[in-house]
C-alpha cells in the first residue's frame, strides 16, 4: 500500500496545527484528501487555506474513495457518532482525545472496526514526542532503578478565559479529567504500563461559568461535569500513581508530572507539549541533572500518531497511538469518577500494552 489518503472532519481550534504538520513535516508521509465541518464556512476557509477540497456532508466525506483514514477531530460528545460511521464504511479512524465520551460507544467502535478490519487510533500522540520518548529510554535503562511511584498535577482556571467556544469543556465528555487528563494517562501508560485499579474522589465547584474571551464575551454556560478530580492510580506493575486534574485552581507550584524509583526521581516534561525539558535527580546526586533529549520531535508534532498508524497500516505492523490504550485510559477515567460516586474502589476491566518507543 502507498501513501494513506486523510479526511478531516472537524475545522475547529485543533485544526490548524494538525492540518499544518500533515500538509508539511508530514506530507511526505500521507495526503490529505478533504475537510468539513458542521460550519460550512469553517471548512471552505481551511480548504482554501491549505488547498484541500471542502465536502458539505460528513458522510459524502467518508465515502469518498480517495479518503483512507478518517481524523475525527470534532467536539468529544460527536466523537463516537462520526468514528462509528467511519468504521462501518471501513475506513481506519483517529480520534481526538478522549476516544469516545462513554466506555459502551467506545466499545462499539472497537468491535465494528475489528469486524470490518480497519484500525482505531487515539490522541494524544503527545507521548511520541522527543521529551516522553527521552524519559521512556532512561526509564527502561534503568537510570531511576525500579518506579515504586508517580505524581501527575494538570490545574488551571479553565478554558473560558481564553478560548473562542468553550462551552463543551463543561458537558459530557469534557471536564478537567477527559479534556486534559488523557494527555497525563497516557504518559503514564506508556512509561509505566496498564493501570489496574483506582479510586478517587470528584467535585463541580460552581454550577455555572462565564466565558471573558471572545466572541463570547459575558455568556454564562451550565457546568454538568466534576471540575475537580482527585484520584489513585495502581498500576500492574506495582507502582502508585497520583494524578489530580482541575479548572478551579487559579495558581499553583507543582509538576507535571514526577516518578520516584528505587534510585532517584525523574521529572516529565508538559505531556500537552512534544519538548522537554527533563531532569534526573539520583539518590547520591545533591542537584538536578538536565538530559539532553535523545529522540526526535521535540516541536509541536501534532500529526505524528495519526501518520504514525498511516505508516503501520503500509507496514503491517501495530501503530502506537491505537485504540486499545486510548480505550484504556478512557476506562480508567471513567473509573475514577465511578470510584468517587460508590465510595469504593474501581477494578479496571480493560488492558493495554506499552507501545512500542518510536
Amino acid at each position: 500500500m502507498g501513501v494513506q489518503r486523510i479526511g478531516v472532519i472537524g475545522a475547529g481550534n485543533i485544526s490548524g496545527i494538525y492540518l499544518k504538520n500533515l500538509t508539511g513535516m508530514f506530507a511526505k508521509r500521507v495526503k490529505v484528501t478533504a475537510v468539513t465541518d458542521l460550519i460550512e464556512e469553517r471548512a471552505a476557509k481551511v480548504g482554501a487555506d491549505y488547498g484541500i477540497p471542502h465536502i458539505k456532508k460528513t458522510s459524502d466525506l467518508i465515502n469518498r474513495p480517495d479518503v483512507d483514514i478518517i481524523l475525527n477531530i470534532t467536539e468529544p460528545y460527536n466523537h463516537y457518532g462520526v468514528a462509528l460511521e467511519a468504521v462501518k464504511a471501513g475506513k481506519h479512524v483517529y480520534d481526538e482525545k478522549p476516544l469516545c465520551a462513554e466506555r459502551e460507544e467506545a466499545q462499539e467502535v472497537l468491535r465494528i472496526a475489528a469486524a470490518n478490519k480497519v484500525r482505531v487510533g487515539g490522541s494524544p500522540d503527545t507521548f511520541l514526542g522527543a521529551g516522553i520518548q527521552t524519559c521512556r529510554k532512561l526509564l527502561d535503562d534503568g537510570w531511576i532503578g525500579c518506579p515504586v511511584a508517580a505524581v501527575a498535577f494538570m490545574v488551571n482556571h479553565g478554558h473560558e478565559h481564553w478560548h473562542p467556544g468553550p462551552e463543551f469543556y463543561y458537558k459530557k465528555g469534557g471536564g478537567p479529567l477527559f479534556d486534559m487528563g488523557p494527555y497525563y494517562l497516557t504518559a503514564l501508560v506508556n512509561l509505566l504500563g496498564p493501570i489496574v485499579r483506582v479510586s478517587g474522589s470528584a467535585k463541580k465547584s460552581f454550577d455555572t461559568r462565564t466565558i471573558t474571551s471572545e466572541p463570547l464575551n459575558g455568556t454564562v454556560i451550565p457546568v454538568d461535569v466534576p471540575t475537580h478530580i482527585a484520584g489513585v492510580l495502581d498500576f500492574a506493575d506495582g507502582a502508585v500513581g497520583t494524578i489530580i486534574t482541575s479548572f478551579d485552581v487559579y495558581s499553583h507550584t507543582l509538576p507535571w508530572i514526577e516518578i520516584y524509583g528505587s534510585e532517584g526521581t525523574l521529572r516529565v516534561p508538559d505531556p500537552n507539549t512534544f519538548g522537554g525539558p527533563v531532569y534526573v535527580k539520583r539518590f547520591r546526586e545533591e542537584e538536578w541533572s538536565a538530559i539532553p533529549l535523545l529522540k526526535d520531535y521535540p516541536e509541536n508534532s501534532r500529526g505524528l500518531g495519526i501518520t504514525d498508524m498511516a505508516e503501520a497500516i503500509a507496514e503491517g505492523r501495530p501503530h502506537r497511538a491505537n485504540g486499545e490504550m486510548a480505550y484504556h485510559v478512557l476506562d480508567v477515567m471513567h473509573g475514577i469518577h465511578d470510584a468517587s460516586a460508590s465510595g469504593t474502589y474501581y477494578a479496571v476491566k480493560s488492558i493495554c500494552t506499552r507501545p512500542e518507543p518510536l
